[in-house]
């Protein structure tokens, strides 16, 4: 099975960024100076992730990471960079539960600093699961793990889940064509018609939405603040425990749902993709059931409509994959093929689902 190159993330100068940085919160404490400026390997292609350390007397902290908007001629792979409701959300988690985010400290809305807005926050020790190399495959920390320390980060990871759901204040949603769910769902149309506009459509993600319109959950239930990107990918652990959940940009009121089944999807994409290179992966992390019944025991909810969830996590999942693909063309990393469909790492698996053919 071939692989492309990796998408470069970003086109900025992190010399030129970190001068830029040092004139900036110089000006917020006068004598502090950075030091050791680094983008983590498994910097994403959304917000940039910068690290590094502040030397003055009485810093608010001495080591720090920056989230900084995506450059936006970048090719970008969202069409908005709102940072402050990033900022807002992750400070209004840790007032209102005890689920573990990085403490915020600035917010700086300007682009003039460092060519679009940031924030900064605490940097938090510990290890994150790879996406690059997967976690599931041989030689990644998580996957040299015994069954009982994958089974305690699984547990600290569901009931990190919970607790975000249950403890957040709920949203009073309208119901019907104005409930949470379809606003989140009409949402993701929206970005996928951003993602084509001008360029081929995807037949297969078309297929989904008109799946999702056949197969409508009778009864949503109440909306809860989910953290949208909820993967073990983005927690930080300290040994196997949840100590900073991180990437809150795709935060939003929906049904619990939406949560677990982008959980139990994204584990399974990097899973599918490990069995295509031969490798048998983690086939018991994360596993759909065990998840559904952990997470009715630690809320009394029991998850309901998964197989539309499940579906709708690997369509969001094939509309991000398209415009990364479609990013790569515009920087002449790869070749536009014939079928745009062939651009979605998981086609065949969202094509499954589709035709109910995957579970």
């Amino acid at each position: 099975m071939a692989t492309a190159p990796r998408p470069r993330t970003t086109t900025r100068d992190p010399e030129e960024l970190g001068q830029r940085l040092t004139r900036w919160l110089s000006a917020r404490l006068p004598g502090a100076r950075v030091t050791g400026l680094s983008a983590p390997e498994a910097n994403g292609m959304s917000s940039e992730t910068l690290l590094f350390d502040i030397e003055h007397p009485r810093p608010p902290l001495r080591s720090c990471a920056l989230r900084l908007a995506a450059d936006p001629d970048a090719y970008t792979v969202f069409p908005v960079y709102d940072m402050r409701r990033q900022y807002e959300t992750m400070r209004d988690v840790a007032r209102h539960t005890d689920v573990p985010v990085p403490r915020v400290l600035w917010l700086e809305e300007d682009p003039g600093p460092l060519g679009a807005p940031f924030f900064v926050m605490e940097r938090v020790a510990g290890r994150v699961p790879p996406d690059v190399m997967p976690y599931t495959y041989e030689g990644s920390w998580l996957h040299a793990a015994s069954d009982a320390e994958r089974a305690r980060l699984e547990e600290g990871t569901l009931s990190l889940l919970a607790r975000l759901h249950d403890q957040f204040p709920v949203e009073h949603a309208a119901p019907g064509a104005d409930s949470a769910l379809h606003r989140h769902v009409e949402g993701q149309r929206a970005y996928y018609a951003w993602v084509v506009d001008g360029l081929p459509p995807s037949p297969l993600i078309e297929s989904a939405f008109e799946w999702l319109a056949d197969h409508w959950p009778a009864d949503p239930g109440p909306s809860v603040l989910n953290w949208g990107d909820a993967r073990i990918g983005n927690v930080i652990y300290d040994g196997f425990a949840p100590a900073a959940v991180l990437d809150w940009e795709m935060a939003a009121y929906a049904p619990r749902e939406v949560d677990l089944g982008w959980t139990v999807y994204l584990h399974r994409f990097f899973q599918d993709l490990t069995v295509a290179f031969g490798q048998r992966g983690l086939p018991e992390l994360l596993r759909r059931d065990r998840v559904e019944r952990r997470y009715a025991e630690l809320t009394g909810h029991t998850p309901r409509d998964m197989d539309f969830y499940t579906l709708y996590a690997a369509l969001r999942h094939a509309i991000v994959m398209l415009r990364v693909a479609y990013r790569q063309i515009h920087f002449g990393e790869i070749e536009p093929p014939a079928n745009p469909d062939s651009l979605i790492l998981h086609h065949a698996a969202l094509a499954a689902m589709v035709q109910g053919a995957y579970w």
